[in-house]
């Protein structure tokens, strides 16, 4: 873990995923072709995946994509840039409130805008004397936090002079990280009623990434248990589930929609979904779990389905992770 404190020209920059400009065919292909082309993200044979990615992905999934986009798409944009942009600026005020009013705060996309060299350029003509990079990926994964990292030291390369740099691996099991988790539940229980029982999705990898050196899976299971553990579950009443699989290649599972059409034929036909690994709400929560495998439940035998916020541009989340820059 980095650490932080007060320091005169400090800079901070939150690095999410990324998401198309629009929710249009054009703008999905260019994000796409920008995020499946990253080594860490396919981890196949250039000359193969270019075949593959050129010939068919590009060529098919952006119009597919086009309309789950344009069904959580609002007015002032992409929720994922819409919410990051909002924490930002919540993580700017929760700084400010201990050390005063000296910390830049931006965000920035690994793909898509704004870039993490655009951001880095940003803090540097602003004369930033230590930047601490903290990617919004509460478990650590090669192809979201390492390529994050990447990302983060190509751009660095370029300076004559680098300034004091730390960057945050992970922060899956930080208490202030999960201590904001299970009390986002829990105040979502209290508003909404409990469902009968608690599923926490992350989003899938391939298997192969465990069998390389990921600690990912591990980390999403211990996210889920101390969550578990604070929210004072049984054993049997929540599990952990795997989502947004891509390609034929065996995920991580045990897969988020099959277990939602199995579990009406256990019994259980009223469930809640939490997504402990996205730091703000965007397509893979608010369509896939909120619409597609909302649906897939309900024609299983479900009678309700419901995704529990993300912590998003909230108060306490922006406290979470000046904790997380503290420790």
């Amino acid at each position: 873990m980095a650490t932080t404190g007060h320091h005169r020209n400090q800079a901070v920059l939150l690095v999410n995923l990324g998401t198309p400009e629009a929710p249009t065919p054009g703008a999905i292909r260019r994000y796409l072709a920008e995020f499946l082309w990253d080594r860490r993200v396919v981890e196949i044979p250039r000359p193969l995946w270019w075949l593959i990615l050129h010939g068919f992905i590009l060529r098919l999934r952006p119009r597919r994509s086009a309309r789950a986009y344009r069904s959580i798409w609002t007015e002032a944009g992409s929720p994922l840039l819409v919410f990051s942009r909002g924490l930002a600026e919540a993580v700017r005020r929760e700084l400010n409130a201990r050390h005063g009013p000296e910390s830049m705060v931006e965000i920035a996309m690994r793909y898509g805008k704004p870039g993490i060299a655009e951001q880095l350029e940003a803090f540097r003509a602003r004369g930033a004397e230590r930047i601490l990079i903290l990617p919004l990926y509460p478990q650590y994964s090669s192809s979201s936090t390492g390529s994050a990292f990447d990302a983060a030291a190509s751009a660095l390369t370029r300076w004559r002079r680098v300034p004091e740099v730390h960057f945050v691996s992970d922060y899956f099991d930080h208490p202030s990280y999960i201590a904001a988790m299970a009390d986002r539940i829990e105040r979502f229980w209290r508003e909404n009623g409990r469902g009968s029982f608690l599923l926490m999705s992350f989003h899938g990898l391939p298997e192969r990434s465990r069998d390389l050196g990921d600690p990912y899976y591990e980390q999403c299971h211990a996210s889920a248990r101390l969550i578990a553990e604070r929210l004072k579950l049984d054993n049997d009443a929540w599990q952990v589930v795997f989502q947004s699989r891509f390609g034929p290649t065996r995920w991580l599972s045990p897969y988020c929609i099959d277990v939602l059409k199995e579990l009406p034929h256990r019994g259980i036909r009223d469930v809640d979904v939490a997504c402990p690994g996205f730091a703000v709400d965007c397509l893979e929560t608010l369509e896939e779990i909120g619409i597609t495998n909302k649906k897939a439940f309900l024609e299983a035998g479900g009678v309700r389905c419901r995704l529990v916020p993300a912590l998003n541009d909230s108060a306490e989340h922006a406290r979470a992770l000046v904790d997380v820059m503290a420790s």
